[in-house]
């Protein structure tokens, strides 16, 4: 019996019917699909699938090229499957991904101190797996098999790890006799990935990859040392929470060791916010601190909690929340695609903002506005005036943008970026990207506080994305100083949260692949109730709970 395939395609829909079971290459080739050189995986009924995915029933389809951001993670995993086994053959070692930075992952050489000839001989190797176009296979196999491939592979945090899970049986991908484990599909082909590039960074390795882009060209190179530094100190903090992979998380929660991970990592926290107002006080001119990151960073608490660590210090501080100062809804900006552009520039009210920091910092009084989040209009807060020693502290997305302080002396302002930079890696090839971290924080607190279910957050989180890459993080490097906001346990703790609101997005929802994506990655993760976690912890400006609540 006969079956029919509909395939979203250029903003329509094309049918295809099949009388046998068939796969997505098969079908991309029927749709005559523009772009088919960058489609990476396919979504069947909304769930993200490999390309060899088969199809034997009436479907609804919807291909996944590069130009979307779950079609460039299913590239850098298939790169990381790539390195992996490169590695392997060139050096006879592995590597394990530790952080993300400007459209790289940083990795080193488990074991040792990467070498420049090392880098060129799995560059080398990664071009010849390139060129012989080696096909990347999906494995369906029993969890117990699993295990025993990955440990006799070598790999025993990924066999540890799928244990936990319990997921049985489990689907691997198979390449040149070598099996992996990925959060995503893969590329069909070694031959998919071929732009890319391996660069030699003591002691590790860059992996290279294009961004988020049809064209899958490489941007230049740019490292941030000042990111880099907070990477080498959040490894610091890894070691002495006893913490390296999802797996030893699980360990440590199942030793009733839960308590010191959330204490120790607060402590952290505040140690390194102690550090930073040390340097503000240690600049006398410092009249502005400007406070600035992704959605969902932890901004709020940050600055509140930055206050505190000026006040021991012996000067006033005083918080300026930039969300106040949204235009009301109907005056919001647009994105290309008709929907409101929370992230641009033009939807903060930059006149009022220019003209309330140049009064307050002349001792002038000011009415500060409150903007309300779920009726989208602004109403008027309470009033201001600072005194000649106080620091006002501003927050907001484009807390770094010199367009909101462009009448204000440099030496005047001291400049803090801050987001959830790192995190507890599932096991050695897979990450826990901090752009999840923070979608998990910002379902919970739309949820909470904004009035927006879960699929409104995950509808609306590429534009939030987008307008990141393009207003916020090009004034990363400008900053004096990045502050880590990631707090080891937090997943832990969210997943007690995020889990009810992602099982109930329905199936026929264009949401729905995107949670199952999320659950499946929550599923790695073990509960930590959220009772231990203090009042003025980041985490619960989105969980609810924090000291620093109006």
């Amino acid at each position: 019996m006969g079956f029919n395939i509909k395939v979203a395609r250029n903003g329509g829909v094309r049918d295809i019917s099949s009388d046998t079971p068939i796969m997505g290459h098969e079908v991309l080739a029927l749709s005559e699909n523009e772009g088919n050189n960058t489609v990476v995986a396919w979504r069947v009924n909304h769930i993200l699938r490999p390309m060899s995915w088969v199809v034997d029933d009436d479907a609804d389809v919807e291909f996944v090229d590069t130009s979307s951001f779950e079609g460039m993670e299913i590239y850098r995993s298939t790169l990381t499957f790539l390195l992996s086994l490169a590695c392997k053959r060139a050096i006879s070692k592995d590597i394990a991904v530790r952080y993300s930075t400007s459209d790289s992952y940083y990795c080193e050489i488990i074991g040792e101190a990467a070498t420049e000839e090392q880098a060129l001989k799995v560059k080398d190797e990664m071009n010849r797996l390139v060129s012989s176009s080696l096909p990347i296979q999906m494995a369906t196999l029993p969890l117990d098999k699993a295990r025993r491939i990955f440990e006799r592979q070598g790999d025993a945090d990924k066999a540890k790890l799928i244990q936990w899970t319990g997921t049985d049986p489990i689907m691997l991908y198979r390449c040149a006799g070598n099996y992996g484990y990925f959060g995503v599909p893969l590329a069909a082909s070694t031959s998919m990935v071929k732009t890319f590039d391996l660069n030699y960074y003591s002691p590790g390795l860059l992996l290279r990859f294009p961004s988020i882009t049809a064209s899958l060209e490489l941007q230049p190179l740019q490292v941030v040392p000042k990111l880099m530094e907070v990477f080498r100190e959040y490894s610091t903090w890894l070691n002495v929470l006893g913490l390296s992979t999802m797996d030893s998380l699980h360990e440590r929660v199942a030793l009733g060791k839960s308590l010191d991970l959330i204490l120790i990592s607060e402590a952290f926290h505040s140690e390194a916010l102690s550090r930073i107002a040390s340097q503000i006080i240690e600049r006398s001119d410092v009249r502005l601190v400007c406070l600035a990151g992704p959605s969902s960073s932890g901004k709020t608490t940050t600055s509140k909690r930055l206050s505190i660590q000026l006040q021991v210090k012996g000067r006033n501080p005083v918080a300026l929340a930039l969300d106040d100062y949204y235009v009301d809804r109907d005056d919001t900006p647009r994105d290309e695609h008709g929907d409101y552009d929370f992230e641009a520039l033009e939807a903060l009210d930059l006149d009022l903002i220019n003209e309330h920091l140049n009064a307050l910092l002349a001792g002038e009084e000011v009415r500060l506005p409150r903007f309300d989040f779920i009726l989208g209009t602004r109403k008027k807060g309470k009033r201001l005036r600072l005194s000649p020693s106080d620091i006002l502290i501003i927050e907001g997305i484009h807390g770094l943008n010199d367009r909101l302080t462009a009448d204000i002396p440099q030496e005047k302002k001291y400049k803090i970026f801050i987001s959830p930079l790192t995190g507890v890696n599932l096991d050695s090839h897979n990450r826990i990207g901090t752009t999840d971290t923070r979608l998990l924080r910002r379902m919970v607190r739309d949820y909470r506080t904004r009035g927006y279910g879960p699929e409104h957050t995950i509808l609306m989180w590429p534009s939030v994305i987008k307008g990141s890459h393009k207003h916020i993080f090009p004034y990363e490097e400008r900053a004096d100083v990045l502050f880590n906001t990631s707090l080891a346990y937090e997943i832990s703790v969210l997943k007690g949260y995020v889990e009810p609101l992602l099982r109930a997005i329905p199936e026929l929802s264009p949401a729905y692949g995107e949670a199952s994506r999320l659950l499946s990655t929550l599923g790695f993760a073990p509960v930590i109730p959220s009772e231990n976690v203090p009042n003025l912890s980041i985490l619960r400006e989105f969980i609810g709970g924090s000291c620093f609540d109006d």
